[in-house]
């Protein structure tokens, strides 16, 4: 169920509006079901509804105008409450939404259980799937009820309700997501052709310019230079930057400035000020020093946070998961137009699963953010691979926010988690049949292919079949190949890959091993020195497990002393 609260000022124009017939003659037989005293007049229930409404709206003024006479009455006297069923709810008696009402006035504190100066409210039915709640603010004794945080206390009730009547459960948020856009900003975006609303469009271009920044200097110059995009930093008296405002130039009734904590909470100066304190300097060219990949450096970055979120520090992993975030906004400005729109619905379904009522520490993602703005400066490799690479790792992470966040029972962000799933899966698969096409096309002679499987099946025992018969296999033997011809032993790789991360969770296993081989093989090979002090040091991690256990043995095998006898005289 939703409750939707709102105020007024008048009482009749309510009542008028409940019983009429509505804005496109929705309201069909509108009567009471419920009322502060049980004895209200129902204008839906007699012959005369004109009097009856206006001796309705009198019995629920009384109490105001007689606080207006002392001064003592607000200006917003009326609060209206709606509550709407799901459609896939049963339909619901006349008793069931007078019970449900008198329990929602009590828990907004209009008429608490057992006040008897609760504020006069009735509860009018006017559709089979709804109810609506018209009560005046004044007790009586003559103060004004004290209703605050009537939204909250209100939406708790109506979720123990829909446990307690069997009706759908409505997934609820913890106040840290963005403001849905109003009908009348949806209309208006309508009228204009646009699919989305003013508000969500600049929220997108400044998360993405967020994403691409290093500095505060450069997110407002990126925002200055998008088409389309009017910018405005706001100062203080004393110089100092106080926050930004932004706006759409092709907006038709003028340009409507949006502060940068309207379009979301993390959004606001301090907020992107602190993210972009915490990114890590990537390091210059040096002679004679190879330059890591960025692309590589982020899919390492990203492959580490599914451990992150097993630890005990919860800020921090929301801290990594803000990082990730901003990751898969950036990925749309590197990637080809084909994908793009699958990129874009995943972040922005992903941007509800970055935050939640923990605060998150952005200091801890410093690797992946700084991995982020370096794979921006330099292009994507043309055959397709690291941004394959990437994906793969993303959607190992996306799986686990979700884990993380039922585990905490954020109930809005799992559900942005698996929205995201679907369109980085969906990426994903269009991102790889390309270079799994070029690479299963240089598949490697059968004997190979049997030796690999045999490594394979030492590996990753559990999935091996499922390996075997996946259509990225060929795939998977090629890029075991070219590890192979650069120095790489495929055993090695396998057994490293398999120790990296769990198959569990992976659709296409063969995609997962296929990715990571051809990372790990992209480092240098190990010399045969290194792979000789590598085997040297498992020889003697070995021994020096055994070595307990022989001593055991050794001990065991000494006779224990014996005490001393005694002299025979």
């Amino acid at each position: 169920m939703i409750a939707k609260i709102s105020s007024g000022k008048s009482t009749a124009g309510l009542i008028r509006y409940l019983y009429g017939p509505g804005r496109a003659n929705e309201h069909t037989d509108p009567h009471l079901v419920a009322s502060w005293d049980g004895f209200a007049p129902d204008p839906g229930r007699t012959d005369d509804i004109a009097a009856t409404k206006k001796l309705l709206v009198a019995d629920l003024d009384l109490r105001v105008k007689q606080a207006r006479r002392l001064g003592r009455a607000p200006e917003r006297h009326v609060w209206h409450c709606s509550i709407r069923a799901a459609e896939s709810d049963r339909q619901l008696t006349d008793e069931e939404w007078g019970d449900i009402a008198r329990r929602v006035v009590a828990a907004a504190g209009i008429a608490p259980d057992g006040d008897p100066d609760g504020c006069r409210w009735v509860a009018v039915r006017h559709a089979p799937d709804h109810i609506h709640i018209a009560a005046t603010k004044v007790r009586g004794d003559l103060r004004t009820a004290r209703h605050w945080n009537d939204y909250l206390t209100a939406d708790r009730e109506l979720a123990s309700i829909e446990k307690e009547f069997g009706l759908f459960q409505v997934v609820r948020g913890d106040r840290t997501a963005a403001k849905r856009p109003t009908r009348a900003e949806q209309e208006k975006a309508r009228r204009a052709g646009q699919e989305k609303t003013t508000p969500e469009r600049l929220r997108a271009t400044v998360r993405t310019a967020v994403a691409a920044s290093s500095s505060m200097k450069e997110f407002v110059d990126l925002l200055s230079h998008t088409d389309g995009v009017l910018v405005e930093v706001v100062y203080f008296p004393s110089g100092d930057v106080r926050g930004y405002k932004v706006a759409l130039e092709d907006d038709a009734s003028g340009p409507i400035w949006y502060s940068g904590s309207k379009l979301a909470p993390d959004l606001s100066f301090p907020k992107i000020q602190e993210r972009l304190k915490n990114i890590d300097p990537q390091p210059t060219d040096q002679p004679g020093r190879r330059r890591p990949d960025p692309w590589h450096q982020a899919t390492a970055a990203a492959e580490r946070i599914p451990h992150h979120l097993d630890q005990a520090d919860d800020e921090a992993s929301q801290g990594h998961l803000a990082a990730l975030g901003e990751a898969i906004d950036a990925l749309s400005l590197v990637t080809s137009q084909a994908l793009r729109p699958q990129l874009r619905e995943a972040a922005t379904a992903f941007e509800r699963a970055t935050r939640s009522r923990i605060r998150a520490e952005h200091h801890h993602a410093r690797a992946l953010r700084g991995a982020v703005r370096a794979m921006l400066r330099e292009p994507a490799p043309k055959d397709g691979t690291a941004l394959a690479m990437f994906l793969d790792a993303a959607i190992l992470v996306v799986i686990a926010a979700a884990r993380w966040h039922q585990l905490r029972h954020h109930d809005q962000q799992v559900t942005a988690a698996q929205q995201t799933l679907l369109h980085l899966q969906a990426a994903y698969d269009q991102a790889t049949a390309a270079p799994l096409a070029a690479l299963a096309q240089r598949r490697p002679p059968q004997q190979t292919v049997e030796r690999h499987i045999r490594h394979l099946r030492q590996a990753v025992p559990d999935h091996a079949e499922q390996v075997i018969e996946d259509p990225a296999f060929d795939a998977l033997t090629a890029a075991l190949a070219d590890a192979e011809a650069a120095g790489h032993a495929p055993e090695r790789l396998l057994q490293h890959v398999a120790d990296q991360r769990a198959l569990d969770d992976a659709r296409r296993p063969a995609r997962v091993l296929t990715w990571r081989i051809q990372r790990l093989s992209a480092r240098p090979a190990p010399s045969a020195r290194a792979r000789a002090a590598q085997a040297r040091s498992t020889v003697r991690a070995s021994s020096a497990a055994q070595r307990p256990n022989a001593q055991i043995h050794a001990a065991a095998a000494v006779p224990a002393p014996q005490p001393p006898r005694a002299r025979r005289r």
